[in-house]
């Protein structure tokens, strides 16, 4: 029998049952949807996670606070972030670190020190809890943020330790709604600062919300509300990329040279670049894409298994069909590549209509999401594709191949007695 006749058959078996197809066919689909889903929520959440880090610029290197731990790479990376989570506290990252950075390394051309905290701002009757986020003066020419009115606080206002603020968008509509804040007062630990300026609106940016922010000199806020004489990070502004990693070498350095560390695995900072930035954010957007391609299979193989049990029927149910076409001169190949074909041409439709639906969803996903706000980028990656067909053409083989066997293998005289 021809290739062309075995697939007529297996064609006519399958139209002719209908509902059967349909239901076994919905299995499938289910499953290629949600790769194709998932691949392109992958691809997004990169995209998102990646636009949002260059929103922060893609010239900067980040020092921050780290508790020393036994281990090197990402595993010691987890440790130190467990270690802060339950309440150990890193104070050696000072600003004399800071200082010594800018000054010895010629590619370092800019940057700003950091501390963060929480507290209650209040105007007249008007309070609210807020972010307090301490900053050299050099901060406002190396972020992307914006003074909309007022200034922004001068290097002399930071050493002589000035009590004056700049308020997020969210904190200043909240105090002073439509009037002008600059130049009154608010409370904030009982102490009065004086409102400078108001940042333009921003939003949110890697889940924090830059409106909500109470931008203060660093010194005032380390010395008169937190009462500390450390930093939390470091963002250092550098002329050429391309030496990314030599700089954040000769960081390193300096910072064990003034901690007096010898031994890399009691390094209390870690030293970040852009682009290790981005690869551990990739990394982690591929395993969690990992993650949900192997739940998604478990949904495959209950499909699969939905396959092989409609073949088995399919096979009992033409039994006495099977016998004819054997008795009549059909060999083994032609009853084995007929039910077989049964199977693929099920699987391989249910993976046509699930990369068509998966691409549909993906598409309203990212329409919803920027809609709501999110800059989501569509995109559905080529190995969405390609991964869909293979999973459907392995599962269609694999769960095929054996009622086919069992069908080819049945004895014709046998056969035509049931």
């Amino acid at each position: 029998m021809s290739i062309k006749q075995t697939i007529e058959l297996a064609l006519k078996s399958i139209i002719a049952n209908k509902l059967r197809t349909a239901l076994t066919v919905l299995g499938i689909v289910i499953g290629i949807t949600a790769i194709m889903v998932v691949f392109s929520a992958g691809e997004g959440i990169s995209s998102l996670i990646n636009g949002q880090l260059e929103s922060f610029g893609t010239d900067f290197i980040e020092t921050e606070i780290k508790i020393p731990s036994k281990k090197t790479g990402t595993g010691g990376d987890i440790e130190g972030a467990q270690a802060m989570a339950f309440g150990a506290q890193v104070t050696t990252l000072t600003l004399k670190d800071f200082d010594d950075i800018k000054k010895t390394i010629p590619n370092v051309v800019g940057g700003y020190a950091a501390i963060m905290g929480q507290e209650k701002i209040s105007y007249l009757n008007e309070s609210r809890k807020g972010m307090l986020y301490g900053v050299t003066s050099e901060f406002i020419d190396i972020d992307k943020g914006e003074v909309e009115s007022g200034n922004f606080f001068s290097e002399a206002d930071d050493k002589s330790l000035s009590q004056v603020i700049v308020l997020g968008s969210d904190i200043k509509e909240d105090l002073f709604g439509d009037s002008d804040p600059i130049g009154k007062y608010v409370k904030l630990k009982k102490k009065k600062f004086k409102v400078i300026g108001v940042m333009e609106e921003r939003g949110q940016v890697m889940s924090m919300n830059f409106d909500d922010y109470i931008y203060i000199p660093l010194r005032t806020l380390q010395k008169k509300i937190m009462g500390v004489d450390y930093a939390q990070f470091f963002i250092h502004k550098l002329q050429d990329m391309d030496i990314a990693d030599d700089t954040a070498e000769e960081m390193r350095y300096i910072l064990r040279d003034n901690h007096d560390i010898t031994d890399p695995l009691k390094d209390d900072f870690r030293v970040v670049t852009m682009d290790e930035m981005m690869s551990m954010m990739d990394d982690i957007t591929s395993a969690i894409t990992l993650l949900l391609i192997a739940i998604v299979i478990i949904s495959l193989i209950v499909g699969g298994v939905g396959i092989l049990n409609v073949m088995y029927v399919i096979v009992a149910e033409r039994t006495a069909e099977i016998g004819l076409r054997k008795a009549v001169g059909a060999k083994f190949a032609d009853i084995m590549w007929q039910f077989l074909l049964e199977a693929i041409v099920i699987t391989m439709l249910g993976s046509i209509i699930g990369i068509i639906l998966g691409v549909l969803i993906s598409w309203g996903l990212a329409a919803g999401l920027n809609q709501a706000g999110f800059d989501w980028t569509f995109a559905v990656p080529l190995k969405a594709f390609i991964i869909s067909f293979l999973f459907a053409l392995t599962f269609g083989v694999f769960f095929g191949v054996y009622p086919a066997r069992k069908a080819a293998k049945l004895d014709p005289i046998e056969a035509l007695r049931k």
